[in-house]
């Protein structure tokens, strides 16, 4: 059984800075993605990072999201360092687990769903 659960969502200013966390019970090999959903829109990949360390970012957050992880026994945290936000990425954020160490940018590429923690940017 693979749990994740996200916390650190909440409110910020244009500008301003979030760090969510996401930690799932241990898999490997796995990436592990940051998706997000606003209102009325599909879900988006945001950041990916996988078993070997390999990162990725949509063309939305390159230089301003930064994805990291860190193990703690059999759970791997993963952290999303959110700079410079923009009202645009008010979202539903979550995280996402696969059982390969590719990181597909579609939700169907996930085999296992955090609850999602919510972020507001206003401006």
């Amino acid at each position: 059984q693979v749990v994740l659960v996200e916390s650190g969502g909440g409110s910020a200013q244009s500008g301003g800075s979030l760090t969510l966390s996401c930690a799932a019970s241990g898999h490997s090999p796995y990436c592990l993605a940051w998706f997000r959903q606003a209102p009325g829109k599909e879900r988006e990949g945001v950041a990916t990072v996988n078993s070997r360390s390999t990162t990725d970012y949509a063309n939305s957050v390159k230089g301003r999201f930064s994805i990291s992880k860190d193990n703690a026994g059999n759970t791997i945290i993963v952290y999303l360092q959110m700079n410079d936000l923009k009202p645009e990425d008010t979202a539903m954020y979550f995280c996402a687990l696969s059982s390969t160490t590719f990181c597909s940018w579609l939700p169907s590429g996930y085999d296992w769903w955090g609850q999602g923690t919510q972020v507001a940017v206003s401006s």
